[in-house]
């Protein structure tokens, strides 16, 4: 800066004006002048020698305690506060800092862990249809303290069952499971598989009938939950934990249902919630049905798109409907439903004694939401 002001000084111009034109002071650049002609122009070192700085010993221990516990402590704040607890310096953090960034020494952080695979599916596990079950539990936004248990064929997306439940324990995961292979026809396999386990709290992988693909869900991964899939020759397989696209299947039905059926989360009452899963889309009550039977809570709907179906087709007047077996078997269809909806279910008066009260009226506001 002075060797400019030298220069242009040398040029014809003002000392004042060079001073102005650099925006510095006229005073201080008189004042490095004075200093260039003493040799003292280079700034002295900063600080002194406060009375409060740390001793040689107090520095060393610093050191000592960063090379015992830099593994487990790994930040100067907890080194810190290692010290003080070990009694072996007493510094702030800031110091703790300071004097490893003059020793060059840093804090390494522990290697971040690689990218985890999926576990593969058994090699028993063939991709055919009642080999590999999925189930998982969700919950609809109104209906609170409401869980839902659902089971889906994991090869053939066949939605086979749901439990509509106020708890979500191992209990509801077993009898989920009971009914479902009471509908798929499968108790018969079961009993010829009991008749051979000598010991059924012991999983076998030679002798599997199913295998139940779920996450780590405290109701999945309990001893009674283990126990009964074990005594019913069911295998279990976990997907990584904080990992949801290792189910991807049973989250995908999940997204249809509450796409294809907004309604469901306007839901308060578990007994409407109830009848309302248990009933097909055009109104048809499926194979699979959990809970007293609720007929046609559509019948007059408007036509509409929906992921399945329904094989319900009866004359008007003829006092009768056919429901298809598997009238729920794709939730993922690329096809829309063009055709209109079901025919008057006659069976509705024989149906209505059958019913409860809240499953009377749940029926009635479900009908007058989806036919306004």
């Amino acid at each position: 800066m002075l060797s400019l002001i030298d220069r242009a000084v040398e040029d014809g111009w003002e000392h004042r004006r060079a001073c102005r034109y650099l925006e510095l002071g006229e005073t201080r650049a008189w004042r490095w002048r004075e200093r260039r002609a003493a040799g003292t122009l280079e700034d002295r070192a900063p600080g002194g020698h406060p009375v409060h700085a740390i001793t040689p010993a107090e520095e060393a221990a610093i050191v000592r305690v960063f090379e015992a516990h830099q593994d487990t402590d790994r930040s100067h704040r907890k080194l810190a506060h290692r010290g003080s607890y070990l009694g072996l310096v007493w510094v702030s953090e800031s110091t703790v800092r300071r004097v490893l960034a003059a020793h060059e020494l840093r804090i390494r952080l522990p290697r971040r862990a690689g990218r985890s695979e999926r576990s593969p599916f058994p090699e028993w596990a063939s991709y055919q249809r009642h080999s590999i079950w999925i189930y998982d539990t969700t919950r609809f936004a109104r209906c609170k303290s409401t869980y839902v248990v659902m089971i889906m064929d994991l090869v053939t997306r066949k939605w086979i069952c749901e439990l509509v439940s106020a708890e979500e324990t191992g209990l509801q995961v077993q009898l989920a499971f009971t009914h479902a292979l009471e509908l798929e026809g499968l108790l018969d396999r079961i009993d010829a598989h009991q008749a051979q386990l000598a010991d059924p709290t012991i999983d076998d992988p030679a002798r599997p009938v199913l295998l139940a693909v779920s996450d780590n869900g405290p109701q999945m991964t309990s001893g009674s939950t283990r126990e009964f899939l074990a005594m019913c020759a069911i295998a279990q397989h976990f997907g990584r934990p904080g990992t949801p696209t290792d189910q991807a299947w049973i989250e995908s039905l999940f997204s249809h249902i509450k796409a294809d059926w907004p309604h469901l989360d306007r839901i308060t009452d578990p007994a409407v919630l109830r009848s309302a899963t248990t009933t097909t889309p055009a109104g048809c009550t499926p194979a699979s049905a959990t809970s007293p039977p609720t007929t046609n809570t559509r019948a007059a709907g408007p036509r509409s798109a929906r992921p399945a179906a329904p094989a319900c087709a009866a004359p008007a007047g003829s006092g009768s409907t056919t429901t298809a077996p598997n009238a729920r078997t794709r939730h993922d269809a690329t096809t829309a439903l063009t055709r209109g909806p079901c025919p008057p279910d006659r069976s509705d008066q024989r149906s209505e004694a059958g019913l409860s009260k809240a499953a009377r009226q749940g029926r009635a506001v479900l009908a007058a939401q989806r036919c306004p």
